[in-house]
């Protein structure tokens, strides 16, 4: 079950431009600087029929490259071959066309937005449903306790699925519980005057 969400983000703010010092902090900003520096360059290419060449060395020494239509053809137009070196097959000696290249990135860049699309609705779809389930709570304590006559078609069959989900988590927790014979009762003796009373606990 989606919970509506909590506290809000604290937004965008300006960040400083600045060489990391922490190790982890610095490999997570390449990460992410990389995959926004290498879609919107995706982007470029798609939208303007540009050729474009990103060449990014990690830290680690490792290489990350982007090219429309290659890397190796952007490369090629500016930086030529050694004499007597091996010519690599071209895209088009290959049978690729870059039209195709082109046709097949723009259908991919419209499947990731239709797909982002889906997913921003069925959060929000969720995030409907996890309202309705605490206005059906009223002042009961758990979510579990809501009233399912207040729920609608939409929010019952996610409320039962949550339901199922949270009687696996309660029996997966049960099986990891130490298993035994259950604890023998215990007689407690109380005096009270000369008289002895035995109870059970």
């Amino acid at each position: 079950m989606v919970h509506p969400r909590g506290t809000p983000s604290t937004g965008r703010h300006r960040i400083e431009m600045a060489l990391r010092v922490d190790k982890n902090s610095r490999q997570v900003t390449f990460s992410k600087r990389r995959s926004g520096l290498f879609k919107k360059c995706s982007e470029l290419a798609l939208l303007c029929g540009a050729d474009l060449a990103v060449i990014v060395f990690s830290e680690a020494g490792n290489v990350f490259a982007l090219g429309s239509p290659s890397v190796d053809t952007v490369l090629r137009r500016y930086v030529p071959l050694p004499a007597g070196a091996p010519v690599p097959a071209a895209a088009d000696d290959a049978g690729i066309d870059e039209d195709d290249d082109r046709e097949a990135l723009e259908e991919m860049c419209q499947a990731k937005e239709a797909a982002a699309k889906q997913v921003a609705a069925e959060i929000e779809r969720m995030n409907l449903i996890g309202y309705k389930v605490i206005e059906a709570q009223g002042n009961r304590r758990f979510w579990w306790e809501a009233d399912v006559d207040a729920l609608g078609a939409a929010e019952l069959p996610e409320f039962a699925r949550s339901l199922e989900r949270l009687r696996d988590n309660l029996r997966r927790h049960a099986d990891k519980l130490p298993s035994g014979p259950p604890p023998a009762a215990t007689a407690v003796v109380a005096y009270t005057g000369d008289a002895a009373s035995n109870y059970l606990a």
